[in-house]
């Protein structure tokens, strides 16, 4: 992984400086907090509905064991004994005191991390696959890639108040996409051209919130030496043209639909055209940037044969086959750690479970970790033979539950519990959709399937995109619930549909069940819930829904 070099660690120590100046000053009343809110919004401090909130910036969602054990000491000392990962790869604290967030970013300092824009209108936290580097298929590792991204966006001076927030997302497997590439500002596609060289094709203008949008191509193939000059030229076009006027309509989606793609692309190349040699990437440059993230050390070990493990075991059977991935070295197997259980807020850890799970990196892998978009954690290089010792510490420390990809691995946004512009809670609803549905042998015969749950139109819990999409909605100051079908954040991606009116809380389990169905009842063999919706489109789901 990328270690910061002297310089980093100097501009990272100078940013807690300001901010802690800045934070004093505003203490004191010598702020005002109309001109403390943009200082605070682009070192990831929130003002939510009980206590702020920081966002802590984990790139393209890639850490260490030292860091993790770092955020639990911080939330021990500074917050209330856990942390949330968001959908963003990123992790929050929820409760932190005003006052000791420049103490807590200096803490993160000292083990390489910060906060700097997880918020604000900037360039924030570049996103790519969990399992980027070690998984079968990638055209090339797209690390290299998010950090070259992320040196060149953060602090950019021209790109530091854009109309509104913008987030770059870059995909390298044709098969899957586990970032929702497609619903990002900029979605940044690793490819070949004919001529076997490494490239990019460039979408633009995808987005969720109040306008979802799936982001259109605008480049087919893009030298790798030119990926900068060319994202300085899409956002330079953005910042003139981008509306300041109406938030709502801020966003480069709205910019990119109103002059079309195809319009967009031409003022994109004409400003190309000057970014181009000032901004082209050196060779060295990339060469240093691979070196960085060159493989690990492994072992020659052969894969293991769980014949009579998986017989005596069928709990481990059951989450080897569902909570690991094949690795492209013989030998090992990438796990994901269930951060969903019953009774905990989905993407959830305590200061005990972080420990455990850095405790784990170091023994069982080379003492690195990954947050996922789907708000899990992912261990990537696990030696196959030390795989049911480590499903046994899970199994015992409810970690372990074997449902990733599955109707309860849900995604889910802190909601009306936390957050002040909510207009429904989120973490109940998830809540009662997990006990409904408690049954592994039910959830395996549905398939694997998305429900994502966001408790406002921001869309911070993706239900544009679930194969289920849950929306809280407010109802003269009481909480219900919209239902969107047919949502998926793959390479085919698509938008879901209304289903109808609204739920009240308490019939959500019940609708949820008589959608899955509905489903069972007209899929075919092993059809996907998202292939049957495709097929039979949204009136069945209605009917029963609200017969």
């Amino acid at each position: 992984m990328y270690l910061y070099t002297d310089f980093d660690q100097q501009l990272v120590n100078e940013r807690v400086a300001q901010f802690r100046d800045q934070t004093e000053r505003y203490l004191a009343g010598k702020l005002t907090e109309d001109e403390y809110r943009p200082l605070r919004l682009q070192n990831g401090l929130y003002v939510q509905r009980y206590a702020p909130m920081l966002r802590i910036a984990v790139p393209y969602g890639l850490m260490n064991s030292k860091q993790l054990r770092k955020i639990a000491e911080i939330s021990t000392e500074y917050d209330r004994g856990y942390a949330h990962v968001s959908t963003r790869q990123n992790i929050q604290l929820n409760w932190p005191a005003l006052e000791d967030v420049p103490a807590i970013l200096a803490e993160l300092a000292t083990v390489q991390m910060h906060a700097i824009q997880t918020s604000g209108n900037c360039i924030r936290n570049t996103t790519t696959d969990q399992y980027a580097g070690v998984v079968a298929g990638e055209i090339a590792d797209p690390r290299p890639t998010c950090e070259l991204i992320r040196q060149w966006s953060t602090f950019h001076p021209e790109f530091a108040f854009l109309p509104r927030k913008f987030k770059i997302a870059v995909s390298a497997l044709e098969e899957k996409d586990r970032a929702a590439t497609s619903f990002h500002d900029i979605g940044v596609y690793i490819v070949k051209n004919d001529s076997g060289e490494i490239g990019y094709k460039i979408k633009v203008g995808g987005g969720l919130g109040r306008t979802p949008v799936i982001g259109s191509f605008i480049r087919e193939f893009l030298p790798r030496e030119d990926l900068i000059a060319y994202l300085e030229a899409v956002l330079r076009v953005y910042n003139l043209h981008g509306r300041r006027d109406n938030k709502y309509k801020a966003r480069i989606k709205i910019l990119v639909k109103a002059l079309t793609p195809e319009v967009f692309a031409e003022k994109v190349e004409a400003e190309f055209a000057h970014t181009r040699e000032p901004l082209k990437i050196q060779p060295e440059t990339l060469k240093k940037l691979d070196e960085v993230f060159t493989p690990f050390d492994y072992q020659n070990f052969e894969d293991q044969d769980f014949t009579a493990l998986f017989a005596e075991h069928p709990k481990f059977k059951q989450w080897f086959n569902v909570n690991t991935n094949a690795h492209k070295v013989k030998g090992y197997r990438i796990v994901t750690i269930n951060l969903k259980r019953a009774g905990v807020a989905p993407g959830d850890m305590t200061t005990a479970e972080m420990n455990l799970i850095a405790d784990l990196a170091d023994k069982y892998t080379f003492g690195e970790l990954r947050t996922t978009h789907e708000q899990n954690i992912s261990l990537a290089d696990v030696p196959q033979k030390d795989l049911f010792e480590l499903w046994q510490t899970l199994e015992q420390n409810d970690m372990a539950r074997a449902h990733i990809g599955f109707l309860t691995d849900i995604i889910c946004c802190p909601g009306g519990d936390f957050c002040s512009l909510a207009n429904a809670k989120s973490i109940p609803i998830s809540e009662a959709i997990t006990r409904r549905f408690e049954d592994l042998d039910t959830i395996y015969n549905l398939g694997q399937l998305d429900l994502n749950i966001s408790g406002c139109m921001n869309a911070c819990g993706h239900h544009h995109v679930g194969n289920i999409g849950i929306l809280g909605v407010d109802k003269k100051g009481a909480e219900f619930y919209q239902i969107t079908l047919g949502g998926n954040s793959d390479h085919d991606a698509s938008i879901g549909d209304i289903l109808g009116p609204s739920f009240a809380a308490d019939v959500i389990p019940d609708v949820i069940e008589e959608i899955l169905n509905t489903y069972l009842d007209l899929r075919t063999g092993e059809e996907r819930f998202i292939d049957t919706y495709r097929r039979v489109g949204i009136q069945p789901f209605k009917e029963r829904a609200y017969a």
